[in-house]
Formats: C-alpha cells, structure tokens, sequence
C-alpha cells in the first residue's frame, strides 16, 4: 500500500511539473505571485535591491529627465464597484441562500464598505508611499539631474486629486533630496488634451472593430459555476437569480484591490489559480484590444497618446540643445495613458503586434506595463564637458531598462535624432 501510495504521489508531482512545463512567462509569474493577475489594480513592485542600470557609455552623463506616471494605489473608483458585489448578497441572504462562506464574504465587504465612506477614487497611504518611493529612487540613480544648484523640475498633473497627490509625493521626495531645487508644479484643465486627452474619431471607429471579442473569450475562458458553489447554497436560486459570470468578475475586483490598502481583506480563497489566471487572461485581451497595437482594430490605441508623444518632442526640443540645463519635465496622470503611450514609444513588449489572441498571454501581459504607480521615464544623456558627441536616450518602463525601436549605440542607450525621427514619422501617419 505505501509503495501504491508513494507511486501515486510521483505520478501527480510529475504531472504538475508536465503541464508547468507548458505554461507561459506570464503564468509562471502569477503562479509565484497572485498579486499580479489584478492587472490594473496590481500594486507597484519595486525594483530589487540589488537591481542596477546600466552605466552610460564613455563620457556621458544624464542631464534630463521627461516622464510620465499614474496614480498610486487607490479606493474604487465608483461605489458601484463594492455595491454591484454586495447588494446581491445581500438579497441572497435574506432568502437565506448564503452558505457560510456567502455569509462571511458578505460580512467582510459590508464591514470594510463603510470605511470606503467619501474615499471613492481617493489615493491610499499605499500609493503615497509609492510615489515616495520611486522619487527617492529619482535622486539615488540620477544625481547629476535632480542635485545641481541649478536643476528645477516642471511638474503637471490632471485634475483629479488622486494625481495631484502622487505629484505632490514624489516632489517632496526631490525637495529633501536638494533643497536648492526649483520645483514648480500646476494643475490645470488648460493642459488636460495631452495628459489625459479624448481619443479622436478614427481611434473610436478602429476600436469599434473589437465587436463582441471580449465577450467571446470572456464565456470561453471564465466558469463561474464553482465560485458561486462556494457563496450560494441554492442552484436554482443562482441560475434564476443571479448573474454568475459578472458576480464573479466584480468580486474578483474587489480582491485585487484590496492590495491597495495597508489593511485589505485577503480575499484570494474564493478563487482558484487558474480561475485568476483565466479571468487576467481575459482583462489582458481587453486592455491589449482597446489601448494597444492590436492588428484586430488596425493598430489604433497606441495613437490616443499622440497629443502626450508631441508633448514629450516640442519639450525635448526646448532643452536638448542647452548645454547648462539639467531637470525634468513630470506628468501626472492615468493608466488609460500609461499603457497606450508605451505602446507608441514601443518599450519593450508593449507595443507587440499579436494577431492570435489565444496566445496573446505568450507575449503580453499588461501587469508589466501599467500597475499602479506605473511609470514612463526617458533619461537623455549628454557628453561631459569638453566633450562631443551626440545627445543619447534610454528608457525605464517602471524604472526598468526597456528596448526602444532604433538601434542603440550601446544598448540601451539611442541616439535621440533615431528615435525623434521615428516618432515624428509615426506622428506624421497619425489617424487622430
């Protein structure tokens, strides 16, 4: 019987490692970490302490920074969001139709609800903390930018007070780093078209393309029958009552962002792994059709960042040619433009083409691109004193090196003339 037993054991250890063997960058990752199926709601990973960038080449140093950022971890954004997950149980209950782990989900949500009271949207002492963090991370890697006598920083936000305070976060940052420093930070609707602007009529129509693809992959991939197994102790109650698929999604949401918060519920064991990792796959395709290079919508999305692009070249101009000027141009704003304006400046794998959605998660995964706190930073380098040569970037994708589409002079350094070049071609293709 052991030796049964023990053969039974090998036989299930070998088949997990079979299909591991199979599975995908992406699956892999959120099998190490779950936090990362929550797509948008995933909250910032810091880099590792031991990560490092790589040294610029001979005889350059850094003197200017432009970027991008979104928001830190936040609440909700509409009351809906806990609401469309609680009132159901609620009716439930009533009825008397919760099992008892319906009936603890339910006393969970309610009892963290009401601390949700007028927080809707707002920023977390989790997302300060990011903003903290990375502008900190700022000044240790660029010294030479954020620590001269003469370094100032031009900080602009979007309207939305969850922005204006990640702003605020990691100006504060650069302040203590360098009192001296000349800040100087605005919020106005007079600059919104480029930070968090509409998309044009010909991106809309692209985007229209999609149909019901989502819808497709959402009843081929996402079975909520076990979840609501687990919350309702009546089938016959949920299928006349309840809607299933969505009930699930929106719980799930709830989940994710409880990362946001220094003391979120741990709502994890409602889901099975693969249920994460199906409902992601899902979001993924979403997000990659909308605001991404999908061939199925013509490659539109990236283009509703063409306003942001033309930003960062006209303020490029404005300082790459001065031989005195170091700092930073900062901007405050969404992952609805985090993600898309990657995939326009092609960092990375964010801007792939995939023309097979079932395997889109081979190649894409949207937890690497917009996270909360996410952020775009193009470091421009300059020759040294009594030196010459041509001005060079390169790219972090949350503060990671990325590729860029030119070829580098040193990989993952690039003539700036290459890549403004290119960006102004593709500008000049603009469908917006």
């Amino acid at each position: 019987m052991k030796r049964y037993l023990c053969m039974m054991v090998c036989a299930a250890q070998m088949g997990v490692a079979l299909a591991q063997a199979d599975w995908t960058q992406a699956r892999r990752e959120i099998h190490d970490n779950i936090l990362l199926c929550s797509s948008n709601f995933t909250a910032y990973v810091d880099p590792a302490p031991d990560y490092r960038l790589t040294r610029a080449p001979k005889g350059y140093e850094p003197f200017y920074m432009t970027h991008y950022g979104r928001h830190g971890s936040r609440w909700m954004c509409g009351d809906n969001e806990y609401t469309d997950v609680i009132n159901p149980l609620r009716e439930a209950r009533e009825k008397g139709k919760l099992t008892a782990e319906g009936l603890k989900l339910l006393a969970d949500l309610e009892e963290f609800h009401k601390g949700c009271y007028k927080r809707i949207g707002d920023l977390t002492t989790v997302g300060e903390r990011q903003h903290h963090r990375i502008g900190r991370r700022m000044t240790e890697r660029f010294p030479e930018i954020f620590g001269a006598k003469n370094s100032q920083v031009h900080a602009r936000s979007t309207t939305v007070i969850r922005c204006i305070l990640s702003m605020e976060a990691e100006c504060e940052e650069l302040t203590a780093f360098n009192p001296r420093l000349k800040i100087h930070n605005d919020v106005s609707d007079s600059f919104q078209y480029y930070l968090n602007g509409p998309s044009g009529r010909l991106v809309n129509e692209g985007t229209r393309k999609r149909g019901d693809v989502v819808e497709r992959y959402r009843e081929k991939w996402v079975h909520p029958e076990r979840f609501c197994s687990v919350i309702f102790n009546d089938p016959e109650y949920v299928r006349d009552n309840v809607n299933q698929s969505r009930l699930m999604r929106r719980t799930f949401n709830v989940c994710c962002n409880m990362q946001s918060h220094d003391d979120g519920l741990d709502l994890w064991h409602y889901f099975t792994e693969e249920e994460c990792y199906d409902i992601w796959r899902t979001i993924n395709l979403d997000w990659y059709t909308n605001f991404a290079a999908a061939p199925l919508t013509d490659g539109v999305g990236p283009h509703r960042q063409d306003n942001l692009l033309r930003n960062f070249l006209e303020t490029a101009d404005t300082i790459v040619g001065s031989k005195t000027f170091r700092g930073a141009t900062l901007r405050f704003g969404h992952e609805t433009c985090v993600m898309p304006m990657a995939a326009l400046l092609e960092l990375g794998e964010a801007g792939a083409e995939v023309e097979n959605l079932d395997t889109l998660d081979r190649v894409w995964a949207n937890y690497r691109i917009f996270p909360m706190a996410s952020n775009i930073q193009l470091i421009f380098y300059r020759p040294k004193k009594n030196r010459k040569g041509d001005i060079l970037v390169k790219a972090l994708l949350n503060e990671r090196e990325v590729s860029m589409p030119a070829t580098p002079v040193q990989y993952p350094y690039y003539r700036w003339e290459d890549l403004k070049a290119y960006y102004k071609s593709k500008l000049e293709l603009a469908i917006n």
